[in-house]
């Protein structure tokens, strides 16, 4: 038996996954608006 102990973290739980998160939903929301108002979405940053 081992006696070291590791912690396994998901990707998603870094700073930088977080971050790609929150421009990921903020570009979804930046399209779904400009849909509903008749425009064509841009795509990117």
């Amino acid at each position: 038996m081992s006696k070291t102990a590791s912690i396994g973290l998901l990707s998603s739980s870094t700073l930088f996954g977080r971050l790609m998160a929150f421009i990921d939903r903020l570009l979804t929301q930046s399209s779904r608006i400009a849909i509903r108002n008749g425009d064509l979405p841009y795509f990117g940053l």
